[in-house]
């Protein structure tokens, strides 16, 4: 099968959609398996799916029979997703979380909308920079990859925009470090 994906795959990268299909039909139980396993929710795992045959489409020129079989380019992206979309969802939590609230306050609307309004006023103070790759991974839920991607920035720089946005957020808003 790995030189039928081979083939699939060299075609994928001419914009052969028929041959993307069928490197989807042959590969997506493959991905979806190992996606689930780190994924637990069903629905997040099939977007995660999609994302992964998506980047594999749009990457297909710059597979390399050398360095891996098709199976083994469709399982690290996938894994690789995968965890990133587990690190997405924690991170969202952790920022969003009411659990460290007093419980009168995270019963009580009106309190929540104050924390929420004082999380917004924070933002606004940290540097464009740090604002937009906090707001990208937190409220648009991509990874650091993705923002990286998108920003046409270094990963090393989204990451340290994102460290240094934290720390000054953990300040502005009197958190425990």
């Amino acid at each position: 099968m790995a030189r039928d994906g081979v083939e699939l795959i060299r075609r994928m990268a001419q914009g052969d959609r028929e041959a993307f299909a069928a490197f989807y039909d042959a590969y997506a139980a493959l991905a979806f398996g190992l996606i689930r396993r780190v994924v637990v929710d069903a629905d997040e795992a099939a977007d995660v799916l999609q994302e992964v045959f998506w980047e594999l489409w749009r990457s297909a020129r710059s597979y390399d029979p050398a360095r891996g079989s098709p199976e083994a380019w469709v399982t690290v992206r996938a894994r690789s997703r995968g965890i990133d979309r587990v690190r997405s969802s924690r991170r969202r939590e952790e920022m969003f979380a009411t659990t460290d609230l007093p419980d009168d306050r995270a019963d009580n609307p009106g309190a929540r909308v104050e924390d929420r309004e004082s999380v917004v006023g924070a933002l606004r103070e940290l540097p464009d920079t740090q604002r937009v790759v906090i707001e990208l991974a937190y409220l648009k839920g991509l990874t650091q990859t993705e923002i990286a991607t998108r920003l046409a920035q270094p990963l090393g720089t989204v990451k340290t925009r994102m460290r240094l946005g934290m720390e000054r957020l953990r300040d502005l808003m009197g958190a425990p470090r």
